[in-house]
């Protein structure tokens, strides 16, 4: 069997934009983020749904001339790379280990990844982190101390003539929640081991730890938001002692040779678009670029340093140029509008989403910088939900996985902003970091920590309550 034909993706393109839409667009005002929201223009970068490529759409107020750079990022983003030396030198360099070969591969059509559905389904849209619990003494450019063997994750695909890392195996622990009115609901969380692995045993302290490939829409949005409005919004102490203590993440950028605010990846481990793509591209497709520029092989992987070695070491698979349109339409990725916001359920949902406190983590609206470099998505006030800090969310969530100074019970809190249309674009939802919830509901009882109290409140709600709150969950 040829070692591709477990890792099949489809290719999706972009829609069309009209004029009108782009003109709505033009920057009304520039205004600080102290001003009311009145003063600030509104988003427009948000686009209708489109079915299956609703999450594939270009924001709806970017410049027509800006277009093209979006379809070229767009074209390296969905078309798979392949092993160097190739006739198709723009997208070669491909492994030696690797776990995909394409982005779309992972988010797909650009939207989340899965659990896989059987032992026919692979697990190419999540991959599993790996990092020594406990250990000390951690460079401060570095998120912890990686497996001395197998690295900062598993690569479970390999280049022909070199054996992967190794394979995911999944088993369930299922358990039965009851609501206050004695519904119930079956909760099932995924167990994570490694099986056949090819280059010696785990360190004894190595944890392991499943990452979905989340949706890639407002992106842009979300690295435009102010550092300010961060910090205003974390309360590490809880002095309001509201129960809520969000931090920021504390993490390495690699351009400015500085700690600095994460908020991309499931614990805040980035701090910018670029350095999220380009660390993808070295970890999950041994691809590297000028932020990461070594191979993924890891000194104890002598056969995978030695393929390495045959290609053009000189010369990085992907050019600042090529990371700059990748980023560029990581960035623009739009949100789809929200459907039916003034529905008398969604209203409701809406009342019962702010009395059960789930606000205090999933912030409804922020503004964006004034000054963020791509100014259609500048000064406009923006609804993800998500704070983008990290929360403590109990035991049940937690992974013994650290990020940086983010520990294994803490996450980022995801925005919620495109949930309504996962299960059109993907036909699934695999919610939460591991993609153990099937749907909303799920979501919510597997909150703990600081999540617990919202979690105890959902569960008292008649049926029509939680119906009224997740019709409008799913109209975000």
């Amino acid at each position: 069997m040829h070692y591709f034909s477990k890792i099949g993706g489809a290719c999706f393109g972009t829609t069309g934009m009209s004029i009108c839409s782009i003109l709505s667009g033009l920057v009304l005002s520039l205004c600080s983020n102290s001003v009311i929201a009145e003063e600030l223009k509104p988003d427009r970068s948000r686009v209708s749904p489109k079915g299956v490529h609703s999450f594939s759409q270009p924001a709806a107020n970017m410049p027509l001339m800006r277009r093209l750079d979006f379809s070229v990022g767009n074209s390296f983003f969905r078309n798979p790379w392949v092993a160097a030396p190739a006739s198709t030198d723009a997208r070669d360099g491909l492994g030696p280990l690797f776990n995909t070969n394409a982005c779309q591969n992972c988010h797909i059509k650009d939207g989340r990844g899965h659990l896989p559905h059987g032992d026919s389904d692979n697990a190419v849209s999540l991959l599993l982190r790996l990092n020594v619990a406990g250990a000390k003494d951690i460079p401060m450019d570095a998120p912890n101390k990686a497996d001395p063997i197998y690295g900062g994750q598993l690569q479970d695909f390999a280049l022909p003539g070199l054996a992967a890392e190794g394979q995911i195996s999944i088993r369930y622990e299922e358990k039965t929640i009851e609501l206050a009115d004695g519904s119930q609901r079956q909760l099932r969380k995924p167990i994570f081991s490694i099986r056949d692995l090819a280059y010696g045993p785990l360190h004894e302290h190595t944890t392991i730890s499943a990452r979905i490939a989340p949706a890639m829409v407002g992106l842009g949005l979300l690295e435009a938001i102010p550092k300010t409005r961060l910090r205003a919004l974390a309360d590490p102490e809880d002095r309001d002692q509201d129960g809520i203590s969000g931090r920021i993440n504390a993490v390495w950028d690699i351009k400015k040779q500085s700690l600095q605010a994460g908020r991309f990846g499931w614990k805040a481990g980035q701090p910018s678009l670029e350095q999220q793509n380009a660390g993808a591209f070295n970890g999950d497709m041994g691809i590297r670029s000028s932020l990461f520029p070594n191979e993924n092989c890891t000194t104890r992987q002598k056969a995978c340093a030695d393929m390495a070695e045959r290609g053009d070491l000189k010369k990085l698979e992907v050019s600042d140029n090529i990371l700059e349109q990748i980023t560029f339409y990581t960035r623009n990725l739009a949100v789809p509008k929200r459907r039916k916001p003034n529905d008398k359920e969604v209203v409701a949902g809406e009342a019962i989403f702010e009395r059960l406190g789930c606000s205090g983590c999933h912030t409804p609206e922020h503004n964006t910088a004034e000054d963020y470099p791509l100014s259609w998505l500048a000064a406009s006030r923006i609804a993800p939900y998500t704070d983008l800090l990290l929360h403590d969310m109990g035991p049940e969530l937690a992974d013994d996985s650290q990020e940086f100074i983010a520990q294994g019970n803490e996450w980022r809190t995801p925005p919620l902003w495109g949930l309504g249309m996962i299960r059109e674009v993907n036909g699934v939802e695999a919610l939460l970091h591991d993609g153990r919830a099937r749907d909303a509901e799920e979501a919510i009882l597997w909150h703990g920590g600081e999540g617990a109290q919202a979690n105890a409140r959902y569960r008292q709600l008649n049926k029509s309550e939680r119906e009224q709150l997740l019709a409008f969950l799913y109209d975000l």
